[in-house]
């Protein structure tokens, strides 16, 4: 195997058994297989983080953080919109997205975005962050390069996800799709009033769940792992160069201990920390998820 996918250099018998699985699958036929396998297996927290950050870079765009400010529902509700889109995306990754849970939160991801005048490019958009965020970031982080296969199987499924989702004119291939996120972010990334006030409640929800001591060092090292494009569009300060050296070098110090460590045997995809909704599945009803104003998660 190439070094360019990360398994030239020894780790534990058995380590890069899934790359080899998952190089013996067909990218575009398999893609829900290789994604889970992916997502859950090789890389969750990974992907997590990465998915976080491609929501957050969304809010770079006028149009979308201008519309989330004008509903309101984001900054009274910060936690609970974040873990809304989270439990919905895990649900369709974890069940697939023709089966009857998959089915069931697509309807309901479909049903909140349809009280809202989204424009097609601006799905697109928040689309693609899906799917070529978490490949910038494993590429950088991660305790091996995402494998081409990978990359395509992400590219496939969420353009499978996409048309689901009633998103029109998905680009047909993984390179066209990577070229339009660029054109798009080079057109609509600027710096807005509205993004610097969603940016600054999702700040706070992150800083939140640190103990108190610990959340102006966290909010710090948040701001330092944005890259400076999104750091311009919120408004944020420009942190120290130690501080980005120090936090860029701990992640890739994490992926490199994590290279070494057993490969893991249970999918995390379902798994995660959602605060609002802690238990899994039986924790809340899907139809309670993403409802505005006081749905309440079931016990």
């Amino acid at each position: 195997m190439s070094a360019r996918d990360g398994s030239s250099v020894s780790g534990p018998p058995g380590r890069f058994r899934r790359l080899r699985l998952i190089r013996s699958l067909d990218p575009e036929r398999d893609h829900q297989l290789v994604y889970r396998i992916s997502a859950g297996l090789e890389f969750p927290w990974d992907y997590k983080r990465a998915l976080e950050l491609a929501l957050f870079r969304t809010f770079c765009v006028p149009s979308i953080s201008g519309l989330l400010a004008r509903t309101g529902e984001f900054a009274t509700r910060t936690q609970r919109r974040y873990d809304d889109t989270a439990v919905l995306m895990e649900e369709v990754a974890l069940h697939g997205y023709d089966s009857s849970r998959g089915k069931q939160s697509l309807r309901r991801i479909n049903r909140m975005h349809g009280q809202y005048d989204i424009t097609n490019d601006d799905m697109r958009y928040v689309l693609s962050t899906f799917v070529y965020d978490p490949i910038h970031w494993i590429d950088s982080y991660g305790w091996r390069p995402l494998s081409r296969h990978e990359k395509l199987a992400g590219y496939y499924y969420y353009r499978e996800v996409g048309r689901r989702m009633g998103i029109r004119e998905i680009p047909g291939s993984y390179e066209d799709f990577e070229r339009f996120k660029r054109d798009y972010e080079d057109r609509h990334v600027r710096y807005a009033e509205s993004n610097h006030e969603v940016g600054a409640d999702c700040l706070e929800m992150f800083r939140g769940w640190f103990p108190r001591p610990m959340r102006g060092l966290a909010g710090r090292g948040f701001v330092a792992g944005l890259d400076p494009s999104m750091r311009r569009a919120f408004g944020f300060p420009e942190p120290a160069a130690a501080t980005v050296t120090a936090v860029r070098g701990a992640l890739r110090l994490r992926g490199a201990v994590e290279r070494y460590l057993p490969a893991r045997q249970r999918s995390r995809l379902g798994k995660g920390i959602n605060r609002t909704y802690p238990g899994y599945p039986k924790g809340y009803d899907l139809e309670s998820i993403g409802a505005l104003g006081s749905g309440c998660p079931v016990r």
